[in-house]
């Protein structure tokens, strides 16, 4: 994984510069950049970049083998920065019969649009995607227009704005790589988006998640509909662990990342958890039975208010903005990949999207007990607005650590069939347990009895972080100004 940037306009050198020094924590292991026909490679330090007027950067977070020059990845007149995963490209070098110049498995994008170019870039663009499956945001450009594309859940972020005095026009994996250079008017491009040539064009790109037309309509019986997610879910894991050795799990003790670490651990690679909270904090107490009885070891972060007041400003320079949920759910996460980041590892995984896919949090108990199979329309609404929420929030504090996050749970196959699942087989109105499903999924794989029954706790309550934020550090005089003092321009 990696961070990404672009931008267009005159003498673009040092603003491409400045943006990727602001992106350094994404892509510790090299840097490439692409101005005006030249491409260099090297170390972002001491990187000399000619002036130009359109320019293409990339900062590298090397996980499976990939050299510090494999991007900017240049075909020709074809040129693409990609910060991103393709888990099928193996699928479809074979497909088409092509042959890669470089290791990175983002390769196949820039293939395919030299082979589905005819006149034009945009549709060559939207034939590509409609062959990936991965999560993705890249940027390619043809000599004469360029295209800029997010993932059709949008788990990778891409954010983008022009500032008009300074005639420049910017796009990049995070929000303080534009404000670095002027752009305080910043947008996100929307999953399943295309940017082209700065116009920003939605039409369901990528039909093979279309998650705006889904419903719950199936008629296979409960026990059809287990098996095939849980074969599902399994198939997810594994093509997110190939050619890993180890992974870390943001562990909460909760059954969706339990699901995960059973699964990582039955398929023969090196899992440990990691796991934030406060002395007294459910979390910890339930991560440390779990992985006890799992035999998988356990890093743990005992915090204290002392340690909340320290990680208040990094997290908040990660999120990029003010909010007090976001602070509370990202600080353990933050931690977490923190840790894990100290133990030399280069991805984490989470059960992000599993409460939005099976109805894990309470409210979801009084739409169902309302609208009764309706609801499903109130979980589809969150998912497609993880993006902005959940999944900016986890990319960021967890990328603020070189670390990159995976989730299972949102792979399109997942979705498609969550979403399929009508909801008595997701809520017990008897018992109110909620996401059902996935726990006798659990218990099938063998996670333990209390795990697959455990009540679902929110992150921030969960941790124990959210009470001393709210109620001892924020109340604090050296914080009480933070929300004024911390603003988009401030970073």
């Amino acid at each position: 994984m990696c961070g990404i940037a672009g931008v267009m306009g005159t003498n673009i050198s040092k603003k491409l510069y400045d943006m990727l020094i602001s992106l350094k924590h994404r892509g510790p292991d090299g840097t490439g950049v692409f101005v005006d026909d030249i491409t260099y490679y090297g170390n972002l330090d001491n990187l000399k970049i000619s002036e130009g007027s359109f320019g293409l950067g990339h900062n590298l977070l090397s996980i499976v083998g990939c050299e510090p020059d494999s991007q900017p990845i240049v075909y020709d007149n074809y040129v693409l920065v990609c910060n991103g995963e393709i888990y099928n490209f193996k699928e479809l070098k074979n497909k088409f019969n092509i042959d890669f110049k470089t290791d990175s498995d983002c390769e196949i994008i820039i293939s395919l649009i030299k082979m589905f170019y005819d006149d034009s870039l945009y549709d060559a663009v939207i034939k590509t995607i409609e062959q990936l499956d991965g999560d993705y945001a890249f940027a390619v450009y043809d000599g004469k227009n360029f295209a800029a594309v997010r993932d059709p859940v949008g788990v990778k972020p891409l954010y983008f704005g022009e500032n008009d005095d300074e005639k420049i026009f910017a796009f990049a994996s995070e929000k303080k790589a534009l404000w670095k250079i002027g752009i305080n008017d910043v947008k996100t491009l929307p999953p399943d988006s295309i940017l082209y040539n700065k116009e920003l064009v939605s039409n369901k790109l990528n039909e093979n998640v279309n998650i705006q037309n889904l419903k719950s309509q199936s008629n296979l019986s409960k026990e059809t509909l287990r098996k095939q997610l849980k074969d599902l879910l399994i198939t997810s894991v594994k093509k997110r662990v190939s050619g890993l050795s180890e992974v870390g799990i943001l562990f909460s003790g909760g059954i969706d990342s339990t699901i995960i670490a059973k699964i990582t651990d039955d398929l023969g690679i090196k899992t440990c958890l990691y796991s934030v909270g406060h002395k007294d904090s459910a979390d910890l107490k339930f991560a440390r039975k779990t992985a006890e009885e799992m035999n998988l070891p356990l890093k743990t972060r005992v915090i204290d208010v002392e340690d909340v007041r320290k990680y208040v400003i990094p997290v908040l320079d990660a999120i990029e903005e003010f909010n007090i949920m976001k602070i509370g759910v990202g600080m353990p996460a933050y931690i977490a990949a923190e840790m894990a980041h100290e133990d030399n590892l280069k991805v984490m995984f989470s059960g992000q999207g599993a409460d939005e896919l099976f109805g894990g949090y309470n409210r979801y108990l009084k739409f169902y007990e309302e609208k009764g199979e309706m609801a499903q329309e109130d979980l589809k609404n969150d998912i497609l607005n993880l993006y902005h929420v959940n999944l900016q929030r986890d990319d960021a504090v967890t990328m603020a650590n070189s670390i990159e996050l995976r989730v299972p749970y949102l792979d399109p196959d997942i979705i498609n069939i969550a979403m399929n699942i009508p909801m008595k087989y997701k809520i017990n109105r008897d018992n109110t347990l909620r996401k059902c499903i996935l726990r006798e999924i659990g218990a099938e794989l063998g996670v333990p009895e209390e795990i697959v029954k455990r009540p679902k706790k929110a992150a921030q309550y969960g941790s124990g972080i959210h009470k001393i934020l709210v109620k001892k550090v924020l109340k604090e005089e050296s914080f009480k100004d933070i929300e004024k003092r911390f603003n988009k321009y401030s970073i």
